[in-house]
Formats: C-alpha cells, sequence, structure tokens
C-alpha cells in the first residue's frame, strides 16, 4: 500500500514482499495436556524464532502462511500512530499498545490520552464492553456497572488513534474507516516493519482494521521494534512498553511478569493464541495456537525463548501450566519435543 498521509513515506526502508499465501496453515503438535502421564490434549500451532541477523534460527509449523495477529499487532499500529505525529511517550504510549485488564490506571491512562486531544469518551468507536481482567470485571458486575468503551481492553490504543486524527485534520467520525488516512499510514507501517503486504484486511474484535501477515512477518516487526534506536517512533514503542509493562496488560498478566524477568525483552499477547516476543540483539518470537487456547501460549513461548538463549532458570516458571484433578495438580502442560533445543 502506498500513501502521501504518513510523515514517514519519503524515507521506507524497502519495497515490501509479496504478501503471505492464504491457505489452511501447515500446523503441527506445540503443547500436550499430561494428566497422569498420559497425553490428554494436544494443541498445534506454529513457532518461529529469528537470530540476531534476521535468519530464521528455528520454525516449527508453517511461519509462511496468512494469519490474523490480532492484537499481537498493536506495538505496530502504535509505531505508526507515532510516525504520524502522535506525542505520546512513556506510559501513556505503553497504554496506546495495550490490551489493557481495565484497572483504574488504564482507565485514567485513556481519559487522560482524549483530555490531552480535547476529546471524550463519546467519541470513541470501539466495542463496548466490560474489562478484560477477570477481577475488575467481577468488580464491575457486582457494582451492576454497564459495559462502556473505555473500560474495552483496546481504549487506550482507540484514544490515540483518535488524538492522530485530530493533530493530522483528519476526520473523527469514520477513524476505523481501511479507506481512512490514519488506517492507511497503519496500513502502510505494517508493510514496512513485516517486508510483506498484506493479504487481507478484516475488522479485529475491537471495531479496528485488522491486517493479516504470516508470522514469520510478525516476527521481522518484533525484532524490528525492540532492537531500534531510542530515538525512532520504534524504539519509543520499545522503551515505553518494557518500562511500563503493566500499562500494556495489567500488574498479574504473563506477558508483563515475563518483561520484568528477562531484560530487554518486548512482549505482546493477542487473542487467538498469538504472541510476538522481541529482544534488544534483534532475536524474536513468535507464536500462534492452532485452536486459539491461550493456556498454551506461554508455555510455547517459553520454549521458543529458549532458543534465543534465555535460560530454564528464568523461563521456568511460564513453561508449564499445572493440569488439576480435584485440589490435587495430577500433570502438567507443556511444549512438546518439537520445540526441544538442539542436544548439546
Amino acid at each position: 500500500m502506498n500513501t502521501t498521509t504518513g510523515q514517514h513515506t519519503d524515507d521506507a526502508r524497502h519495497t515490501p514482499a509479496e504478501p503471505p499465501v492464504i491457505r489452511e496453515p501447515r500446523h503441527v503438535p506445540l503443547a500436550h495436556v499430561v494428566r497422569a502421564g498420559v497425553i490428554e490434549g494436544v494443541h498445534h500451532g506454529s513457532a518461529v524464532v529469528l537470530a540476531a541477523d534476521g535468519r530464521v534460527a528455528f520454525q516449527a509449523g508453517d511461519i509462511d502462511a496468512a494469519f490474523y495477529p490480532r492484537s499481537a499487532l498493536k506495538p505496530v499500529q502504535a509505531v505508526a500512530l507515532l510516525r504520524a505525529g502522535l506525542p505520546l511517550d512513556g506510559a501513556l504510549l505503553s497504554l496506546t499498545a495495550a490490551s489493557h485488564s481495565g484497572q483504574d490506571t488504564h482507565l485514567a491512562g485513556a481519559r487522560r490520552i482524549l483530555e490531552e486531544a480535547g476529546l471524550t469518551e463519546d467519541e470513541l468507536r470501539n466495542t463496548p464492553d466490560l474489562p478484560y481482567g477477570s477481577a475488575m470485571r467481577e468488580a464491575w458486575l457486582r457494582a451492576d456497572r454497564k459495559p462502556t468503551r473505555l473500560a474495552q481492553n483496546c481504549s487506550g490504543k482507540h484514544a490515540a488513534m483518535l488524538y492522530t486524527a485530530k493533530l493530522r485534520g483528519w476526520s473523527l467520525e469514520d477513524y476505523l474507516d481501511p479507506a481512512h488516512p490514519l488506517q492507511q499510514v497503519i496500513a502502510e507501517t505494517v508493510e514496512d516493519l513485516t517486508g510483506q503486504r498484506v493479504a487481507q484486511v478484516t475488522v479485529d474484535g475491537c471495531g479496528a482494521p485488522l491486517f493479516s501477515v504470516s508470522p514469520l512477518g510478525l516476527a521481522r516487526a518484533a525484532a524490528a521494534i525492540a532492537s531500534a534506536a531510542p530515538d525512532t517512533p520504534e524504539g519509543r514503542v520499545a522503551d515505553a512498553m518494557r518500562t511500563y509493562p503493566e500499562m500494556a496488560s495489567g500488574d498479574d498478566r504473563d506477558v508483563a511478569l515475563l518483561m520484568r524477568k528477562v531484560p530487554g525483552l518486548l512482549a505482546k499477547d493477542g487473542f487467538e493464541g498469538v504472541q510476538m516476543a522481541g529482544l534488544s540483539d534483534g532475536q524474536a518470537v513468535v507464536v500462534k495456537i492452532a485452536d486459539g487456547a491461550d493456556r498454551a501460549r506461554m508455555p510455547v513461548t517459553a520454549a521458543a525463548l529458549a532458543h534465543c538463549g534465555i535460560g530454564a532458570d528464568v523461563l521456568g516458571e511460564f513453561a508449564t501450566a499445572p493440569v488439576v484433578g480435584g485440589d490435587t495438580t495430577v500433570g502438567r502442560l507443556h511444549a512438546t519435543d518439537t520445540l526441544a533445543l538442539p542436544a548439546a
């Protein structure tokens, strides 16, 4: 996609390659659910690990087929907004790339973005929802509070989209239209950072346009953002998310805990079992769980990150999940041997 609406058009890095092919992905078994020594369930999927020089260091399944990154694409969208002139940094920029839990700090941050733009919650066009975090959602239900656009987990992104559109003098009421100048800048940035043309455009759960790339393309974008110089839009997004990981997720979310545990790691999850992660040296990981099961996402991601040289002492708490019988742990969910490190 070629546009003249973004501020970065003249210094585009490269011409994107052809879009990934749309087909049934050739997924492979990535996680086993083991109950008392018996494999009770199998989660298929695909995973890719990029080396610091950009080559594929490890792959399992189909890393070239088109897929939807869902919210794992939000750091790329945040880069696009900065390229278009969004003047945010720090915690509010992290919230721009967030699938937040709906904590008070998240709602206050989204309100602040709108206030800085001279806008109100009424101008948001994301889908009203209850908070994403289980504790916050339960508290809202107990208080008989209704779904709102601000509580929906993408409200930071939508507030920042509106702020950017207003600064550029673009229309606000149709900012989610794929033909809108704002969404054209985002599409161009997706193609720039992934290195491939978008295969398909649809609508995400929040109502925003969603762009289909490949797991390999998303890994390239993760590497580009995580390893970027601090004074670039990519570097600013990486710094904000690393410094304020809870603003991009929530206090008890696994991605925030993982970023706190691994220095230099940038991580973003997405619905339907998607995870992207990048390291400051340019290594990157993308995982897609075929059946969308979130329970398999982090154990598979931990196994993939081991290929980046991160030790078991760091990844151990993320590498398995308990299988419970009654009030007793009777098994574990863990990555299959497909993701095992080569023997020394």
